[in-house]
């Protein structure tokens, strides 16, 4: 793989803007290469013998530098000063600017030459790459080194909570200037002596972690207590408030009331949520590290394969004067992100997993799940095998003429509805597994965006897998209970055969239920209360039912297809009070008309009537404006007329505009499937009535995998523009200032 591939897949995909722009300036260097071939002299292009003659000095020198390597390079010095003076190229000079950091300012000695404006153009370009990942690199590790403060604070906290939760009586008797271990029992000292160890050496600043080693071994050691250690103080628990609750909406009505736990009751529970809290923070702050230090790394090694390129082209000798900036400049020289990765280390190895450290590296390195073999081979099994029940139904249905079958209207409204549940599943899943195809192929880091633990994620085939054999457990059982109501012979065992059904959604429902896209999911979520209807109020045995027609299971067909809509109302309230942000509020008045209208269009084909029929034609009109327009132009950020893709938006991964338009109609055509009961499409149909539901409910399925994948694209390009690679950890510590001063 050519080294720009290679360095374009390793970059942190919200910090690519960040990175050094080799490709334009290997654009630059063609140019200049491109300029130096027309108007290089005929003499030179034929000077065959001349050229021949430089390859075998060439060899020479090589050949003979290793013979003399022990020698070579003995008086040469001065001759090498010699020759670089006179290869001189380039100066590089540092200028400070009022107001921020030095920049470098590379001068190129050659520009009389023929073709020197080129190398000029490309110069002052390297310069603004360097200067602009050098800021970026120098801001970031202000950022991280400003965490290891915090970090540090909570690490003090926590061990304080520690000591109060399993040893309240230490700090007390170190305080009178007893000896702590002579009030441990002789079984605990050892562990009280490995716990204490621990809390002398996370106790300190982000200054004191990224002091050298040299000066970290002068540390005044007399002051110490007998056992080698000196206990965090417990005071600083009063100046803490403790904030471990998960956000939730009733937490958020707490924090409105009270904004944090500040009396401590030193519980067992309250040390276990904050440990956890903490060592999520630690793997989280772990990580950026390690992509600060990539990020270090590959720009610098970008920049030395631009200026060998450079010197490749134009035969002369810059790259060595470049490089060495580069090498003395912040970006090459420090070393404060290294060594906070090895402090984190070893603190996480020692506070969390107790000081083993294949364990303690293998959650700080989580390894991504690799695609096998067996994976694959499943996923085709279950594939093939679901299209051949599909084909088998198809034969058992013509064959036997159900679609005339007497009875086909009460198999439709009983039978029916409970095995499309598991087609919305399946259709659902199939949709995602695109959803993620694609989200790798165009770059979008959709694992960030779903909060997904690092290596928890899955792939498409792995998504593929799952809707397969969920699809091929529901086909044979819809296969299977056909047959036998078909066979005489079984015909008898009437309650096995119809609670296959039910045996079907108790072993899958549980893994499979997809909860972030539920709001497409109405008819599924419809099904799963026909299934209680069924099988608890009406007489399955029989396939007969009244249930449908109580007063009880019409406002619970309301209530249950509300649920997703009135959950993500509820999120928009508590982010509009949490981050005071007034677009929550208009999405959240999105889902309140879109509960109002699927409350109407309910009630209209319950009740019927003209009244009922306006009511939910209105409301349905409004939302469904409403929400085409979100999704246009608030979740997909398109319809911008002066973009630099018109009626689209600036940044599109994908490369063809088509594709984006398509979407648009698309969209809109099914976001106006909201109107189909209203308008009484259904009576225009040939299909049973169930039936054309169910093609209703797929269709909004359909648009819902198609809104995914432009809404995390759109959703990545905004933390892409505000390099937003790292979500926020909650810290279970808030330290009182007003206290503390």
């Amino acid at each position: 793989m050519k080294f720009g591939k290679e360095f374009t897949s390793q970059m942190v995909h919200e910090w690519q803007e960040a990175y050094m722009d080799y490709n334009y300036l290997k654009n630059l260097l063609k140019d200049l290469l491109d300029f130096k071939k027309k108007n290089a002299p005929l003499s030179e292009v034929a000077a065959t013998p001349e050229g021949s003659l430089k390859r075998r000095i060439s060899m020479y020198r090589a050949f003979s530098g290793l013979q003399s390597r022990y020698t070579s390079f003995k008086g040469s010095s001065g001759n090498n000063n010699n020759n670089n003076h006179e290869d001189e190229v380039i100066l590089v000079n540092t200028v400070q600017q009022e107001g921020s950091q030095g920049h470098h300012q590379t001068m190129f000695l050659m520009s009389s030459e023929e073709g020197g404006e080129y190398e000029m153009i490309f110069f002052k370009r390297l310069d603004d790459e360097f200067n602009k990942v050098s800021t970026f690199y120098k801001k970031k590790v202000g950022q991280v080194k400003a965490e290891a403060d915090e970090l540090s604070k909570q690490m003090d906290a926590l061990i304080a909570l520690r000591i109060m939760v399993e040893k309240p009586s230490i700090e007390m008797h170190s305080a009178q200037g007893m000896d702590p271990a002579s009030v441990v029992p002789l079984h605990l000292r050892s562990q009280l002596r490995s716990h204490m160890e621990v809390i002398q050496e996370v106790e300190m600043s982000s200054e004191e972690i990224v002091e050298d080693e040299s000066t970290s071994g002068k540390r005044d050691t007399t002051k110490m207590n007998p056992m080698g250690f000196r206990p965090a103080p417990v005071g600083i628990l009063d100046n803490v408030k403790i904030n471990i609750e998960p956000a939730t909406p009733i937490s958020t009505l707490k924090n409105v009331i009270k904004s944090s736990k500040s009396d401590l009751s030193f519980s067992r529970q309250e040390l276990r949520k904050a440990e956890e809290q903490i060592r999520m923070a630690f793997v989280e702050f772990y990580q950026k590290l390690r992509l600060l230090k990539n990020y270090s790394f590959l720009n610098v090694l970008a920049f030395s394969k631009i200026m060998k390129k450079y010197d490749k082209i134009t035969s002369r000798k810059a790259s060595k004067s470049y490089l060495e900036m580069i090498d003395k400049s912040y970006l090459g020289s420090s070393d404060e992100v290294a060594k906070l990765v090895e402090r984190v280390e070893v603190t996480f190895i020692k506070h969390f997993v107790n000081g083993n450290r294949r364990k303690g590296m293998k959650s700080l390195r989580p390894q991504a799940k690799r695609d096998t073999h067996r994976v694959t081979f499943f996923m085709g099994m279950f594939s093939g095998c679901s299209i051949a029940l599909v084909a088998a139904i198809a034969v058992v249905i013509r064959a036997g003429n159900l679609l005339e079958h007497k009875d086909r209207g009460q198999y439709m409204d009983n039978i029916f509805p409970l095995y499309s549940l598991f087609g919305y599943i399946v259709l659902h899943m199939l949709m995602y597994a695109g959803n993620v195809y694609y989200w790798k192929r165009f770059r979008v880091n959709y694992p960030f965006i779903f909060g997904f633990k690092q290596g928890t994620a899955l792939g498409y085939r792995q998504v593929l897998l799952l809707a397969s054999g969920l699809s091929l457990l529901a086909l044979a059982a819809a296969f299977s209970h056909l047959d036998m109501d078909m066979d005489p012979k079984t015909r008898k065992f009437e309650t096995l055969t119809e609670l296959i059904p039910l045996t079907l959604v108790i072993v899958t429902l549980p893994d499979f239920i997809l909860a972030d896209q539920l709001t497409s999911q109405v008819q599924a979520i419809r099904s799963l209360q026909f299934y209680v209807c069924y099988y608890v109020w009406g007489n399955f045995k029989t396939r007969s039912n009244k249930c449908q027609d109580s007063s009880v299971y019409k406002i619970l067909y309301i209530v249950v297809a509300i649920i997703p809509f009135w959950s993500r109302f509820i999120q928009c309230l508590r982010r509009l009070f949490e981050e005071k942000d007034s677009m929550q509020g208009l999405n959240g008045l999105k889902y309140f008309s879109t509960i109002v209208a699927l409350v109407m269009k309910t009630l209209y084909s319950q009740k019927g009537g003209t009244f009922w029929r306006v009511m939910a034609a209105s409301t349905s009109g409004v939302t469904t404006v409403a929400n085409t327009y979100w999704d246009l132009v608030i979740d997909w950020g398109l319809l911008q007329r002066n973009s630099k893709n018109p009626w689209l938006r600036d940044k599109l991964l994908v490369p063809h505009k088509i594709v984006y338009f398509v979407a648009i109609v698309l969209d809109i055509i099914l976001r106006l499937v909201w109107m189909q009961l209203v308008l009484d499409i259904k009576e225009l149909s040939f299909l049973h009535e169930k039936a054309f539901l169910a093609v209703v409910a797929c269709l909004e399925i359909l648009r819902r995998g198609i809104w995914n994948f432009f809404r995390l694209e759109n959703e990545h390009l905004n933390n892409v523009g505000k390099y937003r690679a790292f979500k926020s950890v909650p810290l279970p510590f808030n330290y009182d200032e007003d206290k503390s001063q």
